[in-house]
């Protein structure tokens, strides 16, 4: 039997590319934003909508919110 393999959303994608560019980890992210690492990741996966923690990931990234409202 084959698992179906998560796939990151495109805020995922666009919050793991900003994470990488500014050379934070995403426990780090976590952390500044107020939420645990676990929680973030599901966010990030599409599993939670996290949208308490989208104003603040925007601001952490430097991401304009308007955009990442469209995409999350």
């Amino acid at each position: 039997m084959q698992r179906n393999k998560r796939q990151l959303t495109a805020f995922g994608v666009l919050v793991k590319k900003a994470l990488i560019e500014r050379r934070m980890t995403q426990v780090q992210l976590a952390e500044k934003v107020g939420t645990s690492n676990k929680y973030l990741n599901l966010i990030l996966y599409g599993e939670r909508s996290g949208e308490k923690y989208l104003a603040s990931i925007a601001e952490e990234l430097g991401l304009d919110l308007g955009e990442v409202k469209k995409i999350a």
